[in-house]
Parts: C-alpha cells; structure tokens; sequence
C-alpha cells in the first residue's frame, strides 16, 4: 500500500515539473530576449534612448568599440594561456603579407599556376623563402589553433556566459582549414590534384546536398549541380576549379575570416576577459593590517 502511494506520488511530482518545463519553454518562446541562448550573443538592452544607453551601445558594438577597458591581469599569463590564440592570430598576419607578396607572381590558369611556381622558387629572389614561408605559416596556424582550442576546453572557456564566442571560435576553426584546402590545389601539381580530388569526392556524400547523400536524390541532386559540382565549377578538377579555390583562398575566406576574428577577439574581453583563475593579488597591492594590541 505505502509502494503504492510512493510510486502515485513520484509520477505527480513527475507530472509537475514537465508541465512547469513546458511552460518556461513557452515563456521563452514569447519572449526569447529572456532564454540563455539572447542573453550569450547580446548583452546590452536598448530600452530607452539617454547618453548612459547610448554609450552602452558604442561599448557593445564590436564595429564602434574593438578595445575595452580593462583586462584581467591573471587571465593574460602565458602559464595559463599558452599565448596560442596570439600566436595563431600573428601567422595570420604572416600568411597575409606573404601572400600577397605571392599573388604578384602567379596567375591561376591550367597553362601558368605550376609555372609560376617553378619560376618563383628558381627565378625570383629570395622566392623560394617567400613560399615557404608561408607554406610553414599555415602549418603552424593549424597547429596552434588547434592547441588554442585545447586550452580552451580544458580551461573551461566555452562555458557560460561564453558560449557564443566558442561558437566563433568553432567557425573560425573551419575557415582556417578551409583556407589550407583551397591552396592545396594553387600549386597545380599531382598532389593538390589528388588532394582536392579525394576532397571533393568526399562532398558526394554530404547529406542533403551530395547526390550520393542522404536524402540528396529526393530533393533533385545530380553530379552536375550537387555541392561537388558548386565547388569545382564543373564536374572535374579542371581549369574552372583553380579559379574557384583561387578566389576563394585569396578574397572570399580571408575577409569572412577577419570579420569573425574582430567579433573573437571582441567578445573575449567583453565576456569578462579570457576565463583565468582567481586573481593574484600582489603583496605591494595588499593593505596594511592593522595589528590589534
């Protein structure tokens, strides 16, 4: 009898938070300016227009405001941070400049690419640095990156209230491998032939957008306009696929990248600063005790 009544009352206490769950669910889709996922991606409301607001505004604009005012000083020791998300940012800057230097001397044509290459390692001074350079920059870039995000997680930084800026964090991750797929193929030689031609025989498989995909042929996708076929411009990798990853390696993912590297670095110290340890407070910032006699 007493199982019996225990076991009615856990179902009712049961019953009682589902319903309470279902209405906070529809509490939030009335108003989603209350749920956690508003509250990590905005932080400043703009109810009423006075000077306080406004520069609240400026302050949460990362286009207006890309410097805070203040860093936490134990957040930033290398002990902690391994200075991987610098470093990474710094071979960014490297990659930029060399490549740059690089686009002076190459044209992204079947007939030029591979001799441009040949001519820029041979012929041009210091050429062959250059590119290695940046060859080595972007191996790095990986590297580090990926040791940033290992901090990152073993930090704990991805929590609350930063759950928004590890989810930048994450697209920038992708974008950088993406940057070191569409230069394999600039060379034009047999390896970022094959490279890119397993890559994107890999596409083919994408669920949705591949024709060998799930539920790719349901929705209409053919060998000649699934996503394969967008990223080479053809169904081959042939003439039209190193303009494609030529555009996309020098102009499209570098500016997309630097965008979400503003907003990174913004919500970094607009989230309280990097998530360190407790403060240390240094002996000649301690008050002097006063002894009691």
């Amino acid at each position: 009898m007493g199982v019996g009544l225990k076991d009615t009352k856990n179902r009712g206490d049961l019953r009682e938070r589902v319903q309470e769950e279902l209405q906070e669910l529809k509490d939030d889709l009335r108003q989603p300016q209350r749920t956690q996922i508003w509250k990590s991606i905005f932080r400043v409301k703009h109810e009423r227009s006075d000077p306080r607001t406004r520069a609240l505004g400026v302050l949460g604009n990362v286009f207006l405001h890309l410097h805070p005012a203040r860093i936490n000083r134990d957040a930033v020791r290398y002990s902690y941070t391994w200075g991987m998300g610098g470093i990474t940012f710094y071979l960014f800057l490297v990659l930029t400049i060399t490549g740059v230097l690089l686009m002076f001397y190459y044209h992204p044509t079947k007939v030029q690419a591979f001799r441009d290459i040949l001519y820029l390692e041979h012929d041009v001074p210091f050429g062959k640095l250059l590119r290695n350079m940046h060859r080595w920059a972007a191996h790095l870039m990986i590297i580090t990156l990926w040791l940033h995000m290992f901090r990152v997680v073993l930090t704990g930084s991805y929590k609350k209230p930063r759950e928004f800026n590890w989810c930048v964090g994450v697209i920038l991750l992708v974008l950088t491998l993406l940057l070191s797929f569409t230069g394999y193929l600039l060379p034009d030689d047999q390896l970022g032939f094959w490279a890119v031609t397993v890559g994107t025989n890999m596409a083919r498989a994408t669920p949705l957008l591949g024709h060998e995909g799930p539920f790719g042929p349901e929705l209409g996708m053919t060998p000649f306009n699934d996503v394969r076929f967008a990223l080479l411009g053809g169904s081959i990798v042939d003439a039209n696929a190193l303009l494609r990853a030529y555009i996309w390696h020098c102009i499209a993912i570098p500016l997309i990248a630097s965008v979400f590297m503003s907003v990174h670095f913004w919500r970094v110290r607009k989230d309280g600063g990097i998530s360190g340890p407790a403060p240390v407070v240094l002996e000649s910032e301690m008050k002097p005790v006063m002894k009691v006699r």
